[in-house]
């Protein structure tokens, strides 16, 4: 059952922390079934309700999970190890389009912004007790969410999306209540959600966003919250129609209780409009992140929603970090002032070297999704005969487990370094590794 390994320890939290230092350190594997709880229990010399406790505390992180008869089990992807450790290393020689990074190429120079926001910051220095948002980064963060029809609602900053996520879900739900999620989706959404103990229901996604139908039945099944990405939905490149966003409204005006959470992950990298969902029940959240466009080391967020809400995540994050840097505020602010991204520019880039692999990939007969954003989604028959196949072949890709709760398997590619002269090597190699001839040249 646990092989070699023997869980130790005389109180609850001990046993817990026991089995979660042995996940993290690899002696406890994915899968592996723990012992009964009166076996356990028995052979600890405690009370079994001390192993139930302990077990309980496992299952509220994330690292195990309970199956009625059959068990408990270490996660197949425990929160100890999460997810980001399901990647493909890729050797001297072999390029990397799967670690989801923007081209560094359209990326601002970021010397030119700090240097101005340091020079502010020495003119005024900020001091304790003063405004968490700078004023005029909240000035154009609503001014940007009016222009999208984003509800009026208070700004708060973070630092980055999936904080801005984790903040708003613990400011509304507590271990066991389940939230709704893409599937495939986040692979960060996924890792964070069983360690605040929370449960997930996936829902599946096709271009257009999340299935109207996916989204009810979730809901009905009781989940209390719903994460939605509006625009260049990772991995599939997803971005929520006109259409789409009537019917996911209409959903949701039944169930004005759901925390819903969206994330406008193309925000500034993408050229489709945005389908905002907020507004239809009482509890809304809407976020956007300047890693994309920006630079992935700018660790900030802007956050709005309904006032209970964003109450809450400032009230706690008032005695938690304080607040985001004003500096860091301030060289966002000159980024967005000065012009530093020609968005467009930046959109029609992806866009280019995502369509041209799709159109080289559905030449080969093989099918791929992409609608926005940087990433092209693939599904494939064997996904570990595909990543190894395409490593062979000198292309290192992200496998799909990382995105994946219940929907088929696939692999992801990032296109946003990806030279046009690459393109159709790169599909002769995919068409090759899912099971499809390549197509044949002329020249």
């Amino acid at each position: 059952m646990l092989g070699e390994y023997r869980i130790e320890g005389r109180r609850a939290a001990d046993i817990a922390a026991d089995v979660e230092r042995a996940v993290g350190a690899g002696e406890l594997e994915p899968g592996q079934l723990l012992p009964p709880m009166r076996e356990l229990a028995e052979r600890l010399g405690v009370n079994a309700n001390t192993v139930a406790a302990a077990y309980r505390t496992l299952r509220e992180r994330g690292v195990i999970e309970t199956a009625g008869r059959r068990g408990s089990r270490v996660r197949p992807k425990p929160a100890t190890t999460g997810r980001e450790l399901l990647r493909v290393e890729a050797p001297e020689g072999v390029r990397d389009l799967g670690e989801g990074n923007p081209d560094p190429a359209l990326l601002p120079p970021l010397a030119e912004a700090f240097a101005a926001a340091t020079r502010q910051s020495d003119r005024h220095p900020v001091q304790y007790g003063q405004d968490a948002v700078e004023p005029e980064l909240e000035r154009l963060a609503r001014a940007a969410f009016d222009a999208d029809e984003v509800p009026e609602g208070p700004v708060v900053v973070t630092s980055g999306s999936l904080d801005a996520i984790e903040r708003v879900l613990m400011a509304h739900l507590r271990p066991g209540d389940t939230v709704a999620v893409e599937d495939p989706g986040w692979g960060s959404v996924f890792d964070l959600l069983p360690a605040l103990g929370l449960r997930t229901a996936g829902v599946a996604v096709d271009d257009e966003g999340p299935l109207p139908e996916d989204v009810r039945r979730a809901l009905e099944s009781g989940a209390r919250a719903l994460i939605v990405t509006d625009r260049a939905q990772n991995p599939t490149g997803a971005a929520v129609t006109a259409a789409r966003a009537r019917a996911l409204r209409s959903v949701l005006r039944a169930y004005p209780r759901t925390l819903l959470v969206e994330d406008d992950h193309g925000h500034r990298i993408v050229d489709l409009p945005l389908h905002p969902l907020a507004g239809v029940t009482h509890s809304w959240a809407f976020v956007r992140s300047v890693a994309k466009a920006y630079g992935p080391d700018l660790r900030l967020a802007v956050l709005t929603g309904d006032p209970v809400t964003i109450d809450r995540v400032r009230g706690r994050q008032r005695v938690g970090p304080g607040w985001v840097s004003r500096l860091l505020q301030k060289a966002v602010v000159h980024l967005w002032t000065s012009g530093a991204v020609d968005a467009k520019a930046v959109a029609a880039a992806y866009g280019a070297r995502r369509d041209q692999l799709i159109d080289a990939l559905r030449a080969r007969g093989v099918e791929a999704r992409g609608r926005s954003g940087m990433n092209v989604w693939i599904p494939v028959p064997d996904e570990t005969g595909a990543v190894s196949r395409l490593l062979h072949s000198g292309w290192a890709v992200a496998p799909g487990a990382r995105f994946r709760l219940n929907s088929p398997p696939g692999i992801r590619i990032t296109v946003s370094t990806l030279r046009p002269e690459d393109t159709e090597r790169l599909a002769d190699a995919v068409a090759s590794a899912v099971g499809r001839a390549p197509a044949r040249r002329h020249d």
